[in-house]
């Protein structure tokens, strides 16, 4: 009889979870379109950024360490 008290419990928790996450998600303001949009753009440039950034750094690392050991 514990075991199956312990398992109600336990799913009554987690269907509280879940209903709690729920009331949680419905007071959260979204994005519109505009703007989830120009938030795309600015994490595409930024890596895009950042990976050009290191691609050069690199190539300049590689080219210093080839004229070194030549």
């Amino acid at each position: 009889m514990a075991f199956l008290a312990r398992m109600r419990q336990s799913f009554g928790s987690t269907f509280s979870f879940f209903t709690d996450s729920w009331t949680e998600l419905k007071k959260v303001k979204w994005p519109s379109r505009k703007e989830m949009t120009t938030y795309t753009l600015v994490v595409i440039g930024t890596v895009a950024f950042v990976a050009i950034y290191f691609f050069v750094l690199d190539l300049g690392i590689s080219e210093l360490l080839r004229l070194v050991f030549k």
